[in-house]
């Protein structure tokens, strides 16, 4: 063996050693995220991509360095003192691979602090509702109610208007109508608001369906909970703020932060159930009998004050196909959502296309809010663990988009459902609705989720970019441990949209070129923030909220799985 080979030996068995031997006894082996130590398809078990250094292992980060020093020094001492020299080589060489390693931590450590950095400044920003925010509101004929503008299972919505506040005209375009009026002519969908609706009736008011609740504000309340879980601070009354309010899987923690994505429930309170427009056509069963002597429910329910959107997701993809940069920015949005929903111990349990709103921003991009959280899961401990000890235990609503581990789970003894990966598995379902293919847990496919392969999913249009399927491919595996989470997925989005030049020739454990990425994408955020109605668009949101949950490892994380799908595209091309 020549001394170079030697040389070269020894820097390996430095790197391997020090990754393989020395962190395996802190618990875990530090997962490599080289490309080939991972794979994406369904067939081959493979690791998550993980970080090259975890945090927990701070004594080596710290210890290291004097590791390094002494092998060197043991190596000189060995050069000068005698032994072979393959030896001394490799001994040498040894300390020089840790002393490599070193150097890829004080890296790691630099653009650690960056993305906190950062994390702080955007973190500070809290999204601020649109809508000006109002001191009354707590009675029903506080509003001006007008046409129903949507029904589900449990509830209707209508538009509203505040008697208190005028509406004022909004400088966002507000309706598919508007956008669509210049590409054909003839009517829309009667189910589609126009902008002169929306600049009249600006809200929208839910009245919920009580049926076994009782008519008392406390015993509804406590009932229908978890549609609460939305409401801003100032959604209650103060002496309603008092009430327990526990849901049926547990005492409901404090309510969601505001956010881009997520509905906000601006008024909730009680009142008798009135006659409303279209009642006894539309849902006669569940008036109280004082309005129809064969109706089946209370007398008094729960209403939500909400803003009023043009229409639903579902709506909008019937009569539109967005292109494909909105459509990538579309499937970020819910992501986004889904992820600050879970950071705050929700899981939704209900996401469709049904159950996401839309509306369009001042550059006609548009702007995805998650709503109905009839089904969700809140909890103190916020684990989103659910015991699942009973069938009479409620999983959820549209069993069509139940993820695998929920679907497929079985009730007994110590049983528990992991719903922290549920909501992201759904929005890989919704993800072929919105760029223009059947949901294939809908009909005509009907893929059972209890029991699909993952080679069962149709392929995606070629003219979807390769990340994005990549990205849908990974969050529809069926084992939830090879699953990204919310916040993984949007990484990899984000940096297939605005990060592709940090990405060439970016190594998955090197994470410098990103750092000085990231400290430039802040400063053009911030300084767009401040520039007038540029900064409240759509893309505006998602990079703001992208930089406010910055995080190495998720970062580090997304980078890795990207790599791999583009060596594995590279691949394909060369073996064809």
């Amino acid at each position: 063996m020549s001394v170079k080979h030697a040389i070269s030996r020894g820097l390996e068995m430095g790197r391997s050693v020090f990754q393989l031997g020395l962190l395996k006894s802190g618990g875990r082996v530090a997962a490599k995220l080289r490309a080939d130590r991972f794979r994406v398809g369904p067939s081959v078990r493979s690791a998550q991509p993980q970080a090259f250094l975890p945090s927990r292992y701070r004594y080596y980060r710290t210890s290291l360095r004097g590791l390094a020093a002494q092998l060197q020094s043991a190596g000189f001492r060995r050069m000068m003192g005698g032994g072979s020299p393959r030896n001394r080589a490799v001994f040498l060489a040894f300390g020089l691979g840790v002393g490599l390693i070193e150097q890829q931590l004080e890296d790691d450590r630099r653009s650690a602090a960056t993305c906190q950095e950062i994390q702080a400044v955007f973190s500070k920003k809290r999204f601020q509702t649109p809508l000006k925010p109002f001191t009354s509101g707590y009675k029903l004929e506080d509003y001006i109610i007008g046409n129903q503008i949507g029904k589900g299972s449990n509830a209707a919505v209508y538009e509203a208007a505040a008697r208190f506040a005028p509406p004022k005209e909004s400088n966002r375009k507000c309706s598919l109508v508007q956008l669509r009026e210049d590409e054909e002519e003839g009517e829309m969908s009667r189910s589609l608001t126009c902008c002169s609706s929306l600049r009249n009736f600006p809200l929208a008011v839910k009245m919920m369906w009580n049926f076994g609740a009782g008519s008392s504000s406390e015993a509804i309340l406590k009932s229908m909970s978890q549609e609460l879980v939305p409401a801003g601070p100032l959604a209650l009354k103060q002496e309603k703020e008092q009430i327990t309010l526990d849901g049926h899987f547990g005492d409901l923690p404090k309510r969601v932060s505001a956010h881009p994505n997520v509905i906000r429930v601006y008024r909730a309170f009680t009142a008798d159930v009135p006659l409303l427009p279209g009642a006894r056509e539309e849902y006669p069963d569940v008036l109280p009998a004082r309005l129809n002597p064969a109706g089946l429910g209370n007398n008094r329910t729960l209403f939500l004050v909400m803003k009023n959107y043009p229409c639903t997701l579902r709506q909008y993809l019937e009569v539109s196909t967005p292109g494909r940069k909105q459509s990538s920015m579309m499937l970020l949005q819910l992501l986004e959502g889904v992820d600050h929903l879970c950071r705050q111990g929700v899981a939704h349990r209900d996401l469709k296309s049904d159950n996401v709103l839309l509306e369009f921003d001042s550059d006609g991009c548009p702007h995805l809010v998650i709503t109905d959280f009839g089904c969700c899961l809140a909890q103190n401990d916020s684990s989103l663990q659910l015991p699942f000890n009973s069938m009479w235990v409620n999983r959820g609503g549209n069993a069509s988009l139940m993820a695998p581990e929920v679907s497929s789970a079985l009730p007994g003894s110590g049983v528990v459902i992991d719903y922290s990966k549920a909501d992201a598995w759904a929005v890989g379902a919704i993800a072929y609705e919105i760029f223009g293919q059947h949901n294939p847990f809908y009909r005509p496919v009907a893929l059972e989720s209890r029991s699909y392969q993952e080679k069962q999913l149709p392929a995606l249009p070629s003219s979807v970019p390769a990340d994005v399927q990549l990205v849908v491919g990974l969050l529809l595996r069926r084992d939830p441990s090879m699953r990204p989470s919310a916040r993984v997925a949007a990484n990899m989005l984000h940096l297939s949209l605005w990060g592709r030049k940090a990405l060439a020739n970016q190594d998955s454990t090197g994470m410098r070129k990103l750092a000085d990425w990231l400290l430039c994408q802040s400063a053009v955020v911030l300084l767009r923030g401040c520039s007038g109605p540029s900064g409240n668009t759509v893309e505006a949101e998602l990079q703001r909220s992208f930089l406010s949950n910055l995080d190495l490892e998720d970062l580090r994380t997304a980078v890795g799985f990207l790599l791999y799908g583009r060596e594995q595209r590279q691949a394909c091309i060369l073996s064809a």
